[in-house]
């Protein structure tokens, strides 16, 4: 990427690490004079975000084209304050431990100080405890852990999202139950921690996307029996599915879907190539006596009455006698390297400058 010639060699490396900023403390330290800063600016090469903190146009655009605002964004507020103690925390720990946020949450830099209450433009710094073994450092960012992040947002955010979050992190190896329960006892006394507490009970660490957490959730309020998560069906020695969900009795696959692995499919297949492998697939597994029910977004809107007759017609109906297929659950913590679901979680991006992120760290609605 072409930089500012302004930047000089020795900032260079250390400001691609964090999202390309500079200080102009740095700046001034290199050599780099106030009137040369003045005139990058005018000139549009350099953003100011913050008093005394820089970025280049280029560095920006970049940021703004891979999604990584949020930690740009972080990044510049905890160089300008200039505070040891501070930790980002809340939704913006969540953002960069890559956990899927609601889209209301608001988008402000989130802070917790064991020291101070603050608040400021677009960040809001909440005064709290935070244990040494409760901080670590996640790149270019001094965090909050997975467990505090998840009990932290858990406090806050509406149920589906809390859950959705504590699945994706125990999926991804981020946290454990132990660790968890560890922070929610350190909490007994914390507002809003009763609420922690039931996500917590509520995860089961093995929905691969927001959409199968709220579909697990929403089917155990209308009264259905539970579905085994994660479920690989095998033919012939060949893993030809895993589905979403699974009841063994009738034989009956639920998968929950949406648009993006349609629009984005995984391992370099086009859109059409993906339909084509799912149609072929699950004409094979229909011929062998398994029934599929697809839940959308918009099926779990509302009253869900629809979907709740589709369900129960289709466990009414017996399964086949004779197996001519392998059914394997998957245990928790194992993502699938293969046929990754719509809405699934993606891993927090990059925070170097000059190298691509793994993807877009996703809103929980998807």
């Amino acid at each position: 990427m072409l930089r500012s010639p302004a930047v000089p060699l020795a900032l260079d490396e250390p400001s691609r690490r964090r999202l390309g900023i500079v200080t102009t403390a740095d700046l001034s330290a290199a050599g780099v004079t106030k009137t040369e800063i003045a005139s990058a600016v005018r000139r549009g090469s350099w953003v100011r975000l913050r008093p005394g903190v820089l970025v280049t146009a280029a560095d920006l655009a970049e940021v703004q084209r891979t999604g990584r605002r949020p930690g740009l964004d972080a990044l510049a507020l905890t160089t300008a304050l200039g505070r040891p103690d501070a930790v980002l925390s809340g939704a913006t720990a969540a953002w960069i431990w890559g956990l899927p946020r609601p889209r209301s949450a608001v988008s402000v830099v989130e802070l917790t100080d064991p020291h101070r209450w603050r608040r400021g433009r677009g960040w809001l710094m909440t005064r709290a405890t935070l244990p040494d073994d409760e901080v670590t450092v996640r790149g270019a960012y001094r965090v909050t852990t997975a467990a505090r992040t998840l009990v932290d947002a858990a406090r806050a955010w509406p149920e589906v999202h809390a859950v959705a979050a504590v699945d994706a992190a125990l999926l991804r190896g981020l946290t454990t139950r132990q660790e968890l329960a560890r922070v929610l006892d350190r909490q007994a006394y914390v507002p809003g921690i009763p609420r922690a507490v039931r996500a917590v009970a509520l995860a089961d660490g093995r929905a691969e996307s927001w959409l199968e957490t709220h579909g697990r959730l929403s089917f155990a309020a209308l009264g259905l029996p539970p579905f085994v998560p994660q479920v690989e069906l095998w033919v012939g020695g060949r893993l030809v599915k895993v589905a979403d969900g699974w009841y063994s009795g009738p034989a009956l696959a639920v998968e929950f879907d949406g648009q993006v692995k349609y629009r984005r499919p995984s391992f370099g297949r086009t859109p059409e190539e993906e339909l084509w492998r799912e149609k072929r697939d699950e004409d094979l597994l229909r011929s062998l006596g398994i029934q599929f029910v697809r839940v959308a977004t918009d099926d779990l809107a509302g009253g869900r009455r629809a979907l709740d007759q589709q369900v129960r017609r289709s466990l009414a109906r017996p399964g086949p006698e004779v197996r001519e297929f392998r059914e394997v659950p998957r245990a928790e913590g194992r993502p699938r390297t293969e046929d990754t679901g719509d809405d699934g979680w993606l891993p927090r991006a990059d925070d170097r400058i000059g190298t691509p992120g793994p993807g877009l760290t996703r809103t929980a609605e998807g």
